[in-house]
C-alpha cells in the first residue's frame, strides 16, 4: 500500500510539519510497537499498550492478515500517530464495514491534520476493498474526537456495553 505524503490540509502550518502515512505490514512491527507507545501515551494506558505486548509471530500475522488495518503517521522516521481498524465483513450483503478501534496522535503533533489524513488514507483503503461506511467511537469526555469525527460523518447517539466473557 507503500507511502502517502501528506500536508496538513489547507491551514498554515511551519514546513517542518510535514509527515508521511504508511500502511504497516508484518514486516513493519517495530512501526507498531511504536504505534502502541503512541496509543498508551494519549490514552492514558501505558500498561495497556506497552507493558504486555504480543510477540513478533502474533503481531506479523496480525498485520498480515486481512481484517486488521494498522496506519502509522510517521515524521522523520518516528511515528507521530496513527489507528488501528478492523474490516468487518457483512452477511446481509456482500460488503464490508470498517471499525476505527483505536486513533491517536502525539500530543506534540495534535492539530495539524494528522487525524484527517490518517483517516482520508483509511478511506481509499475501505474503498479499494469494497467497504460501504467507516464507523468509530468517541467518549463523551472527548470533545476533539467528537468534533473531528463529526467534521467528516454523521453523528449517532448509541450506547455501548462491554459484556464479560466470564
Amino acid at each position: 500500500m507503500g507511502w502517502l505524503s501528506c500536508i496538513a490540509g489547507d491551514r498554515q502550518v511551519p514546513r517542518d510539519t510535514k509527515f508521511s502515512v504508511h500502511a504497516l505490514s508484518a514486516r513493519d512491527i517495530r512501526l507498531f510497537r511504536g504505534l502502541l507507545a503512541i496509543f498508551g501515551e494519549a490514552f492514558g494506558e501505558k500498561d495497556t499498550y506497552v507493558a504486555a505486548q504480543p510477540e513478533d509471530g502474533y503481531l506479523r500475522e496480525l498485520l498480515g492478515g486481512d481484517q486488521f488495518i494498522a496506519l502509522a503517521a510517521l515524521q522523520d522516521g518516528a511515528v507521530i500517530g496513527g489507528l488501528a481498524a478492523y474490516e468487518l465483513k457483512k452477511f446481509e450483503r456482500e460488503r464490508s464495514e470498517i471499525y476505527i478501534y483505536d486513533l491517536a496522535v502525539a500530543a506534540d503533533h495534535r492539530r495539524r491534520g494528522v487525524a484527517t489524513s490518517l483517516i482520508t488514507r483509511l478511506k481509499a483503503i475501505a474503498a479499494a476493498r469494497g467497504a460501504y461506511v467507516i464507523y468509530v467511537q468517541a467518549d463523551l469526555t472527548d470533545p476533539p474526537a467528537i468534533a473531528l469525527y463529526s467534521k467528516l460523518g454523521t453523528r449517532e447517539d448509541v450506547l455501548h456495553f462491554d459484556i464479560p466473557v466470564i
